[in-house]
């Protein structure tokens, strides 16, 4: 496992001009799904992997390691997780299936931390004792010296759980915080959140590698906070790429013009509104999660489903359609 930011992935390539170009192809040489992503400085895989769903693997660690070892042979350089996944299940998944030659850019999160005997399975953990406190978990369960980039999870928008009392913590003190990390070489980059245009900001400074909100086909809200991302070459890595099947959030599986397409293309609705975010914007980087190796294949599949013209305006016209949601008990 890649314990730093740096990789050769992106060096000059001194093989002969008709073999694929580093950019291209990962470390272990295949295709990368969706094409070359920017990533705090080097390239990834597009399409990636969020490991989320992997403690549904619990009662099966081999199963579980297989499942990101395949995730490897199909492309997948760039691995999302938390040490709040599973209580440290994902973590622990991450630290045994990988190996150095992999050169893979894992990036994980802080700002909630386990809480196995709530009523919920996870709690904020905002301020900034905490945040350092998740850095240091999170270097002990993946095993490195250093977290190559760490998405501060804010509380302040949905979906997810509300900062309240004591967890209310201004972005300023936590960027404070994540920046000391990143100085003492802890964390290598600092990514945010469920964040706020204003929020995204006033983190410009600190300088930020990424952003994770909410983001589908119908849930386009953030469309301005994109295009600022964009300009300022921070990668946009949506979370519920797909909507949700959370009461009051629609699911781009649903739309018609959606499953129009997908029997169009011979393709699944998922793929369609996987491989719609990848011909939205360059800076976009996928990390859907999955327990199930056959859907894992589906997944990396999507990063080479060509959309025309024609398609694509028929995807851009469905209208966007999420709010403001409470959900609680999502990451």
């Amino acid at each position: 496992m890649t314990s730093s930011a740096s990789s050769s992935a992106s060096s000059p390539s001194t093989s002969s001009p008709s073999a694929p170009s580093p950019a291209a192809v990962t470390a272990n040489g295949a295709p990368r799904p969706g094409g070359a992503g920017r990533l705090h400085g080097r390239d990834v895989s597009r399409v990636g992997f969020g490991a989320m769903q992997l403690p549904r693997l619990d009662p099966d660690r081999a199963a579980a390691v297989a499942l990101l070892r395949r995730a490897v042979e199909l492309g997948v350089d760039h691995i999302d997780t938390a040490q709040f996944y599973g209580d440290g299940f994902s973590n622990e998944i991450i630290r045994e299936a990988l190996r150095p030659e992999d050169d893979v850019l894992v990036v994980s999160k802080v700002g909630a931390t386990p809480d196995s005997g709530g009523p919920l399975p996870l709690r904020l953990a905002q301020r900034p004792e905490e945040l350092r406190a998740g850095v240091e978990d999170n270097l002990k369960s993946l095993g490195v010296d250093q977290v190559p980039l760490v998405n501060l999870r804010r509380a302040e928008v949905g979906p997810g759980l509300r900062a309240e009392g004591d967890q209310i913590v201004d972005i300023d003190d936590q960027l404070a915080v994540m920046t000391a990390l990143r100085d003492e070489g802890k964390i290598g980059a600092i990514g945010l959140s469920n964040v706020g245009l204003d929020e995204l900001r006033r983190g410009l400074p600190a300088g930020i590698a990424c952003v994770q909100n909410a983001y589908s086909l119908v849930a386009r809200g953030d469309e301005e906070m994109l295009r600022l991302c964009r300009d300022e070459g921070i990668a946009w890595v949506p979370y519920f790429p797909l909507g949700s099947a959370f009461p009051g959030m629609p699911k781009v599986t649903d739309e018609p013009a959606v499953v129009s397409a997908a029997e169009k293309l011979g393709a699944s609705p998922a793929q369609v509104g996987l491989a719609w975010l990848l011909h939205h914007a360059p800076n976009v980087l996928l990390i859907p999660g999955t327990a199930d190796a056959d859907h894992l294949a589906a997944n990396v599949a999507a990063g080479a489903l060509a959309l025309d013209a024609a398609t694509l305006a028929e995807l851009d016209a469905v209208p966007t359609r999420a709010g403001d949601i409470e959900i609680e008990g999502h990451e």
